[in-house]
């Protein structure tokens, strides 16, 4: 048990070392350019003319459609047979990036439409454009409604960042795999792992849920409606 306990303890630092410098980073970057990119998305699904609303919905139904792991092997060890060379950071980034923004896009999508149509009617009323209207009427409305689902997907992502492990990012798993190939010690070292996983997801859940109490104490959500 001793043994064990200082095997944990040793590696704790690379581990939360890793996740202090690739996943944590990598969790944000991705949730942060992801959600920029869906919410244009959405927009471009609900009001570009139809061609273009086309090539996103495509971009959407492929996304959601493979797995996000064979989309992190085709960014970066496919792209190099057509000449596209990137580092192992980049490519989870572009890969986590795109699956956040098709994921977040059907999120943005449902909320905007759930905003009743009369608040569309009263904002032109005023003498609003249809970019005022949307800025000052529309989505202040909309991103309430949007904050579970979204608090679920940031959660969800620091799990998945685990993933970029495959492709040599050296994020806290991948850490746990070479001190693994060291130790020969897989079941300590993934539980560790798995542990620290648990506990990031831990306070981040306890933030949302707080997060969630206090925008319902201040009539943060509104009725979704049809």
């Amino acid at each position: 048990m001793a043994d064990i306990l200082t095997l944990m303890l040793d590696s704790l630092g690379p581990l939360l070392w890793a996740a202090l410098i690739f996943t944590i980073p990598l969790t944000l970057l991705s949730f942060f350019f992801g959600t920029t990119l869906g919410l244009f998305v959405a927009l471009i699904r609900l009001f570009a003319p139809r061609p273009i609303a086309a090539f996103v919905n495509f971009y959407v139904w492929l996304i959601r459609g493979t797995p996000l792991l064979v989309q992190l092997f085709l960014i970066f060890y496919g792209l190099p047979s057509l000449g596209v060379t990137l580092d192992a950071f980049p490519a989870a980034l572009i890969g986590f990036t795109l699956s956040i923004g098709a994921y977040s896009s059907e999120i943005f999508r449902g909320v905007i439409v759930a905003v009743p149509k009369g608040q569309w009617e009263a904002a032109y009323a005023t003498g609003m454009s249809w970019g005022q209207a949307m800025r000052r009427t529309i989505l202040p409305q909309a991103a309430p409604n949007a904050v579970p689902p979204l608090s679920n997907s940031f959660i969800s992502l620091v799990k998945d960042t685990s993933l970029a492990a495959a492709i040599t990012v050296p994020e806290m798993f991948q850490v746990a795999q070479r001190i693994v190939a060291v130790t020969y010690e897989p079941l300590i070292l993934y539980v560790e792992a798995a542990l620290l996983y648990l506990a990031l997801s831990s306070v981040l859940s306890y933030l949302q849920t707080r997060l969630e109490t206090r925008l319902k104490r201040y009539g943060g959500f509104l009725e979704v409606r049809s």
